[in-house]
């Protein structure tokens, strides 16, 4: 089975098109396969799977981790959400800089979400199961986040009335974030 792995918009995160195979019962479609994701350079190792149901109009995020940083691999397998990531990482070309795709149980793309990047997404159908992947455990100490109505950053939500959470509500600004509260950009070396 094949996949198509594309670069999503924003250096690192990755837009991931799995093989579907459709007959009179159904379909079936691998969600991960080491060999094939690692081949094509997403990290050998994750360490942890959520699973996140919400209803229409529902926005999480933008979440992120400081001193445990977690590469994200999404799949929604039951609704259609919109899908963010933001470039957070200080000293980055791309910092402050978004982008989202439509996930849904339709078109079973995946979206890999790298370390330095600040995760969120909406529910645009009546209700969304979403399963990710983390390469790290998450460490309630390190929860942070960033505003996700964040006027510089300027994600345009497809949704009329969000429902957020107070933790979520609460979150700061990105320009307002101390430096040494936001993780770095490291430059890749060929």
């Amino acid at each position: 089975m094949a996949l198509t792995i594309e670069e999503a918009g924003l250096p690192g995160v990755l837009l991931i098109k799995p093989d579907v195979f459709h007959d009179d019962r159904g379909f079936f479609a691998e969600t991960y396969h080491l060999k094939k994701y690692t081949a094509q350079g997403l990290p050998v190792t994750f360490v942890q799977d959520n699973h996140s149901r919400s209803v229409k109009g529902v926005v999480r995020g933008l979440h992120y981790q400081l001193h445990y940083p977690q590469g994200k691999l999404i799949v929604t397998i039951r609704g259609e959400i919109f899908d963010v990531a933001v470039d957070i990482r200080r000293g980055s070309p791309t910092f402050g800089r978004w982008v989202g795709h439509v996930l849904s149980d339709t078109n079973r793309h995946q979206l890999y979400v790298p370390e330095g990047f600040a995760h969120g997404f909406c529910v645009l159908s009546n209700v969304a199961d979403v399963v990710y992947k983390c390469t790290e455990f998450f460490h309630p100490e390190d929860d942070r986040g960033i505003l996700w109505s964040d006027p510089d950053i300027g994600i345009p939500w497809p949704i009329d009335t969000p429902l957020i959470s107070d933790k979520d509500s609460r979150h700061p600004l990105l320009r307002t974030v101390a430096q040494d509260l936001l993780p770095c950009y490291i430059q890749q070396t060929p």
